[in-house]
């Protein structure tokens, strides 16, 4: 019997960190709407909208 272990492979870059926000159904109904539009996750859709406001304050 191998010593390997089962289940999902490890991630080059994990996401260990939580955090959690308050909004109002309106923001939540556009962080849905904007999920389901790029086909993916409202985490995913967090991720860019903090890449995007970094980048502008980098230039």
């Amino acid at each position: 019997m191998s010593s390997k272990k089962m289940g999902r492979p490890p991630s080059n870059n994990p996401k260990g960190k939580k955090i959690e926000i308050r909004v109002d159904q309106e923001i939540m109904n556009k962080l849905d709407a904007s999920a389901e539009k790029l086909n993916t996750t409202r985490s995913n859709i967090v991720r860019i909208g903090i890449e995007k406001v970094y980048d502008e304050l980098q230039k």
